[in-house]
């Protein structure tokens, strides 16, 4: 008879333990890597839920409707996209002061290949993404091959991209967008019954997902996330979409008789792609994997064999690519591109998206969805002073504090990180 083994299932002892059991050590966990500096989207996602408490508590009859909340997906569409592509350059510890303009000279192309070329919208979104292809990797080849910094060339191309705007509409001028195709991205919704399919499919992709890495990692004897704490993130993202998707499901029109509103609007699920394409390049390839590398130390990546150089042009090109597509929906919105398009503040809170989302302005700590959560910030406080009829002044001071805010706790969390790791 053999003797009595005193060695312990991890996995079947996760498996007896119960959901309280699970939670409890999952929050225990979560406070140590908030204590130790790690505090991730936390700063967002608890300033989008006071902004909602205090804008529903001051505007009841406005900020909580159905009509409200698909125009603040809209008005944040655009800004989320260009941050989305600045968290790339942003973890290499770079910026680019140009994406703003880079959005508008991409939309100025589209426009006029539209508009004045008579080219179908399918190449004329190719043309669009191309320039701005061509962009980031001038800019990436400046700031990788020559060794300029990264604020001296993109503020360079700032300039440079106004004049290039100037050159293609005219001073004052203004080109007009009427492809029914582009017009849709901003201005139609989905029909309701795909809407309702988009989520279903969100929801159980989401937890497939989830619950085949952690198969993977148990079979492979890693340590993984328990099963129960996945399984409830997965009914509290469900909750939202489901949630979300009921509210724009309902009539928002003001005048049903002459037009009927309802349905997701078609930028989500536009929005939707990009953040599952860009994050798995991020968490999923090599090419993400060097990109945190280099931004956490260049020297080391360099020793470790990686091409420093070419990360950061693909970074850079990934950035302006992402600037290009938020100039299609510039066009999209407002029917037409302008010399102001992409210009004023877009930049600014487009940076201060990324930012307040979680991403560093150190370099190495980020995600592509800090760029989504920080940009649903950066909307919620200009629809919401916009229904508090604040003027733009303090609607500026109310988002520079913000991102002094989210730029303070990013500093004393990597100070906290560096004591914890000494």
């Amino acid at each position: 008879m053999s003797a009595p083994t005193t060695d312990t299932d991890p996995v079947a002892v996760e498996e007896e333990q119960s959901l309280t059991q699970v939670m409890k050590q999952a929050w225990q966990d979560y406070r140590d890597r908030v204590s130790g500096g790690d505090i991730g989207a936390l700063p967002a996602v608890l300033g989008i839920i006071a902004l909602v408490i205090i804008f529903t508590l001051l505007r009841p009859e406005t900020f909580p409707t159905a009509f409200n909340f698909a125009n603040l997906l809209n008005q944040g569409a655009m800004v989320t996209v260009i941050a989305m592509g600045l968290i790339f350059v942003l973890l290499l510890g770079e910026i680019d002061l140009s994406a703003g303009f880079t959005a508008g000279t991409s939309a100025a192309v589209l426009a006029v290949a539209l508009t004045d070329w008579g080219w179908p919208w399918y190449l004329s979104i190719l043309i669009c993404l191309v320039v701005g292809s061509i962009i980031g990797l001038t800019l990436g080849s400046l700031v990788s091959r020559l060794g300029i910094p990264s604020f001296v060339v993109t503020l360079a191309a700032f300039l440079a991209l106004q004049g290039a705007m100037l050159l293609i509409i005219g001073t004052g001028g203004t080109i007009p967008v009427r492809d029914d195709v582009i017009l849709a991205i901003m201005n139609d919704q989905m029909p309701i019954w795909l809407g309702w399919l988009m989520t279903g499919l969100t929801i159980a992709a989401y937890a497939a997902v989830g619950l085949r890495r952690i198969s993977n990692r148990r079979k492979a004897g890693l340590v993984s996330e328990p099963v129960q704490l996945y399984l409830a993130k997965v009914v509290f993202l469900g909750a939202l979409l489901v949630g979300a998707t009921y509210i724009l499901s309902q009539e928002r029109s003001r005048n049903v008789e002459l037009s009927s509103i309802k349905g997701i609007p078609w930028v989500v699920p536009l929005i939707l792609v990009l953040l599952i394409v860009l994050t798995f390049l991020l968490q999923r390839t090599s090419f993400g994997r060097h990109v945190y590398a280099v931004g956490g130390s260049a020297e080391a990546a360099r020793r470790a064999g990686i091409s420093v150089a070419r990360i950061k042009t693909l970074c850079f090109i990934a950035c302006s690519t992402m600037a290009a597509t938020a100039g299609i929906l510039f066009a999209s919105r407002d029917n037409s591109v302008s010399p102001s398009t992409g210009g004023s503040t877009t930049l600014l809170y487009a940076v201060g998206a990324a930012v307040i989302g979680g991403t560093s302005l150190f370099g190495g700590r980020g995600r592509v969805r800090d760029g989504i959560l920080g940009g649903l910030v950066v909307a919620i406080i200009a629809n919401g002073m916009a229904l508090l009829n604040q003027p733009a002044g303090v609607v500026f001071i109310v988002t520079g504090l913000v991102l002094l805010f989210a730029a303070s706790v990013d500093a004393i969390s990597r100070r906290r990180s560096a004591a914890a790791g000494a």
